[in-house]
């Protein structure tokens, strides 16, 4: 085998390990702890006090595969343009909404690409509470900032064991 050859063929095996070892840590590690949301959204009031339920502004979360980062049209059904409170939380809100611009929430759960994840199977087909996956986040006080549940291999196939639901490879791997 030639020079350029075997360079060729050492650069591909480095790349293919690297790309491996990428997926692997994707797949196992869960999403940086501690991030800090654009406003300080209160679960537990928006819950306790006004009576929401998940749905109510995570709006796919029966329907589709994702569940929605609520878009500023949610918010805007109860907080439009005089404050309902005299939270400063809700001031920055309100800013939003008079900008008529997007909140940047970061989104906290995300699945690697080779995994198929659907809401709406877990939720309605499997009677999961949100709870499952996202912790007692009905209590929360301050924004999600972290996995309650990080979206790990081991985490998912406890949870169908757990469930007697299958483990079988292709299930979530498409």
């Amino acid at each position: 085998m030639s020079r350029t050859v075997r360079t060729y063929v050492t650069i591909g095996v480095i790349v293919s390990i690297v790309g491996l070892l990428s997926l692997f840590l994707r797949a196992v590690l869960p999403a940086s702890p501690n991030v800090v949301q654009p406003i300080a959204y209160n679960h537990k009031i928006h819950i306790e006090t006004v009576g929401l339920n998940c749905k109510d502004c995570h709006l796919n979360v029966e329907t589709m595969a994702k569940a929605s980062i609520p878009a500023l049209e949610v918010c805007q059904a109860c907080h439009n343009e005089e404050p309902i409170s005299k939270s400063p939380i809700e001031k920055e809100l309100l800013q939003y909404v008079s900008e008529k611009k997007e909140i940047p929430w970061v989104q906290i759960y995300s699945v690697p690409e080779q995994v198929y994840f659907s809401h709406r199977r877990h939720v309605m087909i499997g009677g999961l509470e949100c709870s499952s996956c996202h912790g007692e986040i009905a209590a929360m006080t301050t924004p999600v900032s972290y996995q309650a549940v990080p979206v790990t291999m081991k985490n998912c196939m406890a949870c169908h064991k757990q469930n007697k639901v299958t483990n079988d490879c292709l299930t979530c791997h498409l």
